[in-house]
């Protein structure tokens, strides 16, 4: 295994393109499916899968955290060529298409392309860190900043992951029996189980 120096001249150490296809040629880091032309110098480019979280305001007068909030979404799935419409001011939630995994030395960025922010498009709120040990699809929070309606398209380009090398592997990676992680594993967008925190669980948060 190798450990990458935690710094160079005062920065943290992101992985260059190179570096990247090693670790990816090593099976430390999976990125699944892959086509090499999204690796990017310093980044890979993730898609949108085609399922969105969509919440119904209807259903709960306002979001109790300590409640489980998963009938606040209803799951819809976005149809070959036809796009989903994110309004002005809506916020779903959807995920990568990209199973991802990092081992348990290297933390994952999740960043939005800067060509899908120039018209108003953000794909995370808080959620833009991926802890050494993560296994599977990540989950984006999608919002339109816009004050026109976005469409979006199954299979699109709608990110892009860096990594940054730590100075020692993770006591506790994500997804540790120590931890109790919540979205360990995760196969499609998946609604805040925070409530957990509420039920004298230690688990941990979801940083993707």
């Amino acid at each position: 295994m190798i450990l990458w120096p935690s710094k160079i001249g005062g920065s943290n150490v992101v992985l260059s393109d190179k570096t990247i296809k090693e670790e990816i040629a090593r099976k430390r880091i999976i990125i699944d499916p892959l086509d090499v032309r999204d690796i990017q110098p310093a980044s890979v480019d993730v898609h949108l899968d085609n399922k969105i979280l969509v919440f119904r305001n209807s259903r709960k007068p306002y979001i109790d955290i300590r409640q489980d909030t998963t009938d606040l979404t209803e799951l819809q799935i976005i149809e070959d060529d036809q796009p989903f419409i994110l309004h002005p001011g809506e916020f779903v939630l959807a995920s990568t298409l990209e199973n991802i995994q990092v081992p348990d030395d290297i933390v994952g960025r999740l960043e939005g392309k800067s060509s899908l922010g120039r018209i108003g498009l953000l794909i995370h709120s808080t959620a833009g860190y991926v802890d050494p040990g993560w296994k599977g699809h990540l989950t984006l929070e999608l919002s339109n900043v816009a004050n026109l309606p976005i469409t979006l398209y199954f299979g699109m380009k709608i990110g892009q992951i860096s990594f940054l090398q730590l100075t020692t592997e993770a006591e506790n990676p994500y997804g540790s029996p120590a931890l109790g992680s919540k979205y360990q594993g995760q196969m499609e967008p998946t609604a805040s189980r925070i409530h957990r925190d509420f039920q004298g669980n230690s688990q941990g948060e979801e940083k993707d």
